[in-house]
């Protein structure tokens, strides 16, 4: 679910007009039949009234987290929607969200299913969406125990070493340059990310391969506009297929998903070359062809299988990490107290040390608050990925049934008054005394969900995230350009795959000259 009336803003008039017909001749038969209906559903949460049809769309804006928090205000922590045709509940608290990813995760467990999910999951047919299906206990079996454990996250470390190593040059040589020259640092941040992610994944080098960086970074621009739009079938399941034809969304998306697979192809078949040079370390690619060619495993990867993978670990990774980092930073520019905190922090614990390393992060206690309280008010996915229920259940007393899609939205937990004072406030020191994480077992803090569904690439996310921001910490000094106040900084939203700043962060690189004693 993005972004509705700018999508449909987006589209030329004739095809938004056809589709809109399309809609309604198709909607309006089973629209009266359910108006005839003497049957009615007892007990839903409450929720505002919806319109024929498009049901409560219209009330999503331009920030959905954001609307729906605006909504949960007045209707509760619980609150029942009508997107389209699809029945929805909104989850804004950590008691309600731990009912439904807890106490009711079994239930609560399913992904919604979409042609968009199935197309970028290479037209699984033999997949369930729910963690019954076999194919799901095995994939997750094969992220959590070889992809993505915290062994094989820190086994990646020269790949994340390496790219940082070649920011911090860029960045010293744009410190040298006269006048303080500003940097746009998200185009910047974004750039190391996916060079980070390719390396560890694909064993890329884009510094050596300028036109495999063109053709990766058009696909995934091409994937970030798909993923960030409306897809009608998403909201009306039964013919919103004609809709996104009409709108050419679905040519997009098939556009899309061939640059992905024949990059994707390029990839393995590089991998496969005999005369391929042998490095030091394997990437994921590596990792998972070595499995599929071992006929005594459980599961059974095909080349379609290892596209899969790659699809589902390697789009949202690169703008996740960009996107966290870069609002730590603005966070930081905006609050200089605790921006020189930290920074001393850091500065005293590395001492002389020019690199921050992966195993010096552990004794940044006030360095590790202050991700905490940038993954608290700034989830780069604020309402999660959707589930949807299998079984009835009750949740905060209220009557859920099957087919119905869940949104937990953690954004607006973390700006829950009743569990955080000045929930607005960047404020790294409320973890001082406090035992809550992000790890899954407090529900005041949910970056990264809980129970089956949780992000199992949350260990390799966090390191990049860690590493770039330490060393950029560490080795700088960072002043706004002229004449600017830190409370000019605009921290507006906009989305996309993620949550990104609206409005790019503009910093001086000042190099910090560590004394030698």
């Amino acid at each position: 679910m993005e972004i509705f009336s700018e999508s449909l803003s987006s589209l030329s008039l004739p095809w938004l007009l056809t589709g809109i017909t399309i809609l309604i001749v198709f909607s309006f038969p089973s629209f009266f039949y359910r108006s005839l209906s003497k049957q009615s559903v007892e007990n839903l949460a409450p929720g505002p009234s919806s319109l024929p049809i498009i049901g409560n769309l219209h009330q999503l804006g331009k920030l959905p987290h954001l609307s729906l928090y605006k909504l949960s205000q007045k209707y509760g922590p619980v609150m029942h929607l009508k997107l389209g045709q699809v029945p929805t509940l909104v989850i804004s608290s950590a008691e309600m969200a731990k009912e439904v990813l807890q106490f009711h995760d079994i239930k609560c467990c399913n992904r919604p299913d979409s042609y968009g999910m199935r197309k970028l999951s290479y037209n699984r047919k033999d997949i369930s969406f729910s963690p019954y299906g076999d194919y799901w206990r095995e994939m997750r079996k094969l992220c959590v125990i070889e992809l993505l454990t915290v062994k094989r996250v820190r086994s990646f470390q020269h790949v994340r070493g390496r790219e940082i190593a070649k920011f911090v040059n860029a960045l010293s040589q744009v410190a040298l340059e006269p006048n303080n020259k500003s940097i746009q640092l998200d185009s910047k941040v974004y750039s190391l990310a996916k060079n980070i992610i390719c390396g560890i994944a694909f064993g890329t080098d884009f510094e050596r391969e300028k036109l495999k960086e063109k053709q990766i970074q058009k696909t995934i621009q091409d994937a970030l506009l798909v993923t960030s739009g409306f897809c009608a079938a998403d909201f009306f399941p039964y013919y919103g297929w004609m809709i996104d034809i009409v709108t050419g969304f679905r040519q997009m998306l098939e556009k899309c998903f061939h640059e992905f697979d024949q990059f994707y192809e390029d990839v393995i078949q590089e991998h496969l070359e005999p005369s391929r040079p042998r490095l030091d370390h394997e990437d994921i690619t590596d990792i998972l062809i070595a499995l599929s060619n071992d006929k005594t495993g459980p599961l059974r990867l095909s080349k379609d299988n290892i596209k899969a993978v790659f699809m589902d670990l390697f789009l949202a990774s690169i703008d996740t990490t960009s996107a966290t980092t870069v609002w730590a930073m603005s966070e930081l520019a905006k609050n200089p107290r605790v921006m020189t905190k930290v920074q001393a922090e850091i500065r005293k614990i590395m001492g002389n040390k020019k690199e921050v390393e992966e195993s010096d992060i552990e004794k940044l206690k006030y360095f590790k608050m202050v991700i905490k309280e940038t993954l608290r008010l700034h989830p780069a996915v604020p309402l999660l990925l959707p589930r949807e229920s299998m079984q009835y259940c009750t949740i905060g007393g209220y009557n859920v049934y099957p087919k119905t899609r869940i949104f937990v939205n953690a954004w607006a937990i973390g700006r829950d008054m009743s569990t955080w004072s000045n929930p607005e406030e960047f404020y790294p020191e409320r973890f001082e005394n406090s035992e809550i994480d992000y790890k899954g077992q407090h529900y005041e803090l949910i970056p990264f969900g809980a129970g089956r569904r949780m992000c199992p690439g949350m260990t390799m996310g966090l390191a990049s995230v860690e590493s770039i921001l330490a060393n950029m910490l560490h080795r700088f000094d960072w002043q706004l350009p002229s004449g600017m106040k830190p409370e000019d900084i605009n921290m507006e939203e906009e989305v996309g795959l993620t949550i990104n700043k609206k409005f790019p962060l503009h910093l001086v690189p000042i190099k910090h000259e560590m004394q030698i004693e």
